[in-house]
């Protein structure tokens, strides 16, 4: 049994502290939040304790691991401090919007020898894993070209993405990271294009809400990732892999199945999943799984600290190819 702490008692956080809850191998001990009320009824829910302060939670010797799901700038914090006291460490993306600080953080940590994974929840997605597979034992030959469709239901409000580090450190960073893990090679060009078509005020903060990337890996595979912040039909999250031998497609699910036709549409099918919690539930679930078992059997954990840094070295290109028109080379 895993004995965890989450801190942050917020929408992510919540969903968490259900999947720790269900879980048969884990336990929710502690809930912390800089607004209490909040930690209080998380806590309560699911008969748990809340706390005031990270302290109390690091110097209980009977707590396995953290669950950090509170917002970016206090990630570095207390990934230092959990891994400081011992504690595994699972960390919702991203680990900080500046590469330095992340940088500095591994410097601080890279000697504890804990645990700790990154959440880049999307490699436990059961469709995009499973094109993962199919690639690896060579289902369409080798791979030529990734294509990724990252488009969100609606855009944040400005209050947010003032200090949300950008789209692409806040959204397509997980992009980069399945970049990454389909093709199993880094980038050597990142070249960057956007543009603000939904919300024309974000200029006034230096940000765009829609995007265009491409990379070419060391070995000149290409990709293209296309990423909006709003999509009227709902969280469209798609993958392609074209290769010398054919074609595999990682598409939407949908709540239901059924489709629909009548005299004014032929198979009409259900809009899709509103937004990532419900589009990526199962693999929330499968992360956490994922994270236990390798706590468990003293395994690796991955998506690692290391697998954070190097899509956080990619969102920064790409931010820089966009400011500067050219592309950027990563070596």
């Amino acid at each position: 049994m895993i004995n965890f702490a989450l801190l942050g008692a917020g929408r992510i956080g919540s969903m968490h502290a259900s999947l720790i809850a269900s879980s048969p191998q884990a336990r929710l001990c502690y809930v912390y939040d800089t607004y209490q009320p909040a930690a209080i009824e998380l806590a309560t829910k699911y008969d748990a304790c809340a706390v005031e302060s990270v302290e109390q939670i690091l110097n209980d010797d009977s707590i396995d691991a953290l669950l950090i799901a509170t917002s970016t700038d206090t990630h570095v914090e207390f990934i230092i401090k959990g891994a400081l006291a011992g504690k595994a460490i699972l960390c919702e993306k991203p680990i900080d919007l500046s590469t330095e600080h992340v940088r500095q953080c591994w410097e601080q940590i890279k000697d504890c020898q804990v645990p700790i994974q990154i959440g880049f929840n999307r490699r436990f997605d059961p469709t995009h894993s499973e094109l993962k597979q199919q690639l690896s034992n060579g289902g369409i030959g080798q791979l030529q070209q990734l294509i990724i469709t990252s488009r969100d239901p609606d855009i944040a409000p400005t209050k947010y993405l003032k200090h949300s580090g950008g789209i692409f450190r806040d959204m397509i960073i997980h992009d980069f990271d399945m970049f990454r893990f389909i093709t199993g090679e880094e980038a050597a060009e990142v070249y960057a294009i956007g543009s603000t078509l939904i919300a024309p005020d974000l200029a006034d903060i230096g940000d765009v809400d829609s995007v265009m990337i491409t990379i070419k890996t060391q070995s000149g595979k290409l990709c293209h990732i296309n990423g909006s912040r709003r999509c009227v039909y709902g969280y469209d999250q798609r993958i392609e892999a074209f290769g010398s031998e054919g074609l595999l497609q990682s598409n939407n699910p949908r709540p239901n199945s059924v489709s629909k036709s009548t005299a004014s549409n032929t198979d009409s099918l259900s809009i899709l999943n509103p937004f990532f919690i419900e589009r990526y539930e199962y693999a929330y679930r499968s992360q956490l799984n994922s994270f236990i078992t390798s706590l468990i059997n003293k395994t690796a954990t991955s998506p690692s600290f290391t697998d954070g840094m190097k899509a956080q070295i990619m969102a920064d290109a790409a931010q820089e190819s966009l400011s500067s028109g050219k592309p950027v080379l990563l070596s």
